[in-house]
């Protein structure tokens, strides 16, 4: 006996024309092609963006560093400020990182319990409840590599 899945879906697969599965597979062909091309000229155009930003950046500071005067000492000043500032971004992004480890991990764990609770009493001993254990024990592992093999420096302690 068939599911009522596959007998919709042989339905379907029987009055469905050669020629229309070959035009939709054009058509998804295409559309592929298309999502990937335009994908990697996004991420084309913001690199050359990104690289043209830096180059004018970087030729404005040498001209002000090469000028006479107290410009070139407030340009070093300039230059140490901002990569101060991006190492606390980097700082600040680790720890968010880190954070979010610990949230998925108490996720998991609750995951699973809630899973093998709900699985538990849908048929006792003898149904799969233990299913639950492997978002669980993903959990455990998320947070155990949080508290014990992440840096010291890395967790903000």
């Amino acid at each position: 006996m068939e599911s009522s899945g596959m007998f919709l879906f042989s339905i379907v697969v029987a009055d469905f024309p050669e020629h229309t599965a070959g035009a939709l597979f054009l058509f998804l062909s295409v559309v592929m092609v298309s999502v990937f091309s335009f994908v990697s000229i996004t991420v084309w155009t913001e690199a050359r963006r990104k690289e043209r930003e830096a180059y004018y950046k970087s030729e404005t500071l040498r001209r002000i560093a090469e000028a006479p005067g107290e410009c070139g000492r407030q340009v070093i000043e300039l230059m140490k400020e901002e990569e101060r500032i991006q190492q606390a971004a980097a700082h600040n992004k680790e720890i968010r990182m880190i954070e979010g480890m610990k949230i998925g991990g108490i996720i998991n764990i609750a995951v699973g319990v809630g899973l093998g609770i709900f699985l538990f009493s849908l048929g006792g001993a003898e149904s799969p409840y233990l299913v639950g254990m492997i978002p669980g024990l993903i959990g455990v592992a998320l947070l155990v590599y949080v508290w014990l093999f992440v840096p010291k420096r890395q967790r903000g302690e």
